[in-house]
């Protein structure tokens, strides 16, 4: 076996002759098998929260938004519900009351029905009638019952057509049933008679 030579102090080895296997030198790092990244943290160097972080609270803030966005939407629909009940339940107390003294009347008119003159009580009825008319009126649902008046198709509803020499072609010529309310508020069309176009 050949002698290996020792290299002096200070002097680089000379290289290993090719094909020579060296054995692993003592300060050389072997490298060690891959491992898997950490998944981002805080940045050690300014202490921040790594972006991922930073996209998953943002989506927890929103999903939280979200949520309470929606309760307080359900919550004001079931107000919204509640107030609409109870404006309905007043205004139909209010209507109501105000038709109590129609009936007050009628109930005095029926009770002395026995002992008042005929004309009285045709007068009383026609009394307690226009009462009635005028708390339809304060109601907002004014009365229509006018002839020789233009056919309104908004307003009238046409049961009959007569031949009236004395009145205007398509005029109202007489009022079958009177009409209540107009435009949106209609509670129905005057029902009529309208002379015939010549």
């Amino acid at each position: 076996m050949p002698a290996m030579s020792i290299p002096p102090r200070g002097r680089e080895p000379d290289p290993p002759p090719e094909g020579s296997v060296q054995p692993p030198r003592g300060d050389l790092v072997q490298p060690g098998p891959r491992t898997e990244e950490a998944e981002p943290g805080p940045d050690a160097a300014t202490g921040s929260p790594a972006p991922d972080d930073e996209y998953a609270a943002a989506l927890r803030e929103a999903e939280d938004n979200w949520r309470r966005a929606l309760a307080d939407l359900d919550n004001l629909r079931k107000r919204h519900a509640r107030e609409l009940e109870r404006v309905a339940a007043t205004e139909r107390a209010r209507t109501a009351a105000a038709f109590l003294p129609v009936i007050d009347n009628l109930e005095l008119a029926l009770s002395h029905a026995g002992a008042a003159d005929p004309g009285a009580i045709v007068e009383g009825v026609r009394a307690v009638r226009d009462q009635a008319v005028n708390v339809l009126e304060r109601l907002g649902y004014p009365r229509h019952a006018e002839k020789g008046v233009r056919f309104d198709p908004a307003r009238h509803e046409v049961v009959g057509v007569v031949q009236d020499p004395d009145a205007d072609p398509n005029t109202v010529v007489q009022v079958l049933r009177p009409g209540y309310g107009e435009a949106e508020r209609q509670l129905r069309p005057a029902a009529v008679t309208v002379a015939k176009r010549e």
